[in-house]
């Protein structure tokens, strides 16, 4: 089984979720920019937990891109070590798609997520019981923070993307219904309000 590794760009994405990789054998890097002087408490304890699998990677220095270089960089340094590894970029900065499809051109297994939740691994199976597919959706929208879906059809588009196989529309909108039902959502002309857990 080839090696997963996450890198993840923390001045782009703050996952809450990070406890989620602690029982899968990924290898874990948290790119942290030169001006972010504090980690939160629960990504500390949630790196501790996974051991000599996870690493920080602080930045010297500051410059347009300067964390994302420093991603690319080790990459390559990873894939050179590790041709057959599969990498994680975790961003919302799609300056990384030109560098992705080049590695994919060379054979290298480099994705980027959003989100840890939407790693093919971690996905959850479609067969899944609905209480597992609801708590996992709500997972992923509690770690998003303030950057969750706000239209009814990105809630859906976001649903889809942390199942194994896609869901069709009426299954898309039965779990947006049932998060409706369980008063976790309040949708207003396609608009929505969270009512998460903390």
């Amino acid at each position: 089984m080839s090696a997963n590794y996450v890198l993840i760009d923390f001045e782009n994405v703050q996952p809450k979720n990070l406890s989620i990789l602690a029982t899968h054998p990924f290898k874990v890097f948290v790119f942290i920019g030169a001006n972010q002087s504090k980690v939160p408490r629960h990504v500390a304890v949630a790196m501790q937990a996974l051991g000599d699998r996870a690493k920080y990677v602080e930045i010297d220095g500051n410059g347009p891109n300067a964390l994302d270089f420093h991603i690319a960089y080790y990459i390559g340094e990873l894939a050179a070590a590790d041709p057959k590894g599969n990498f994680h970029i975790i961003s919302k900065d799609r300056g990384f798609d030109p560098l992705i499809r080049h590695l994919k051109g060379k054979d290298i297994q480099v994705r980027r997520e959003t989100d840890l939740a939407e790693i093919p691994n971690l996905r959850i199976p479609n067969k899944a019981k609905k209480d597992d597919v609801i708590d996992a959706i709500v997972k992923n929208l509690v770690g998003r923070g303030q950057s969750r879906p706000r239209k009814v059809k990105t809630l859906q588009n976001t649903i889809s993307n942390l199942v194994t196989d896609s869901l069709n529309e009426q299954q898309l909108a039965a779990l947006v219904n049932e998060m409706k039902k369980r008063k976790l959502i309040v949708v207003n002309n396609g608009n929505i309000k969270y009512t998460l857990p903390a």
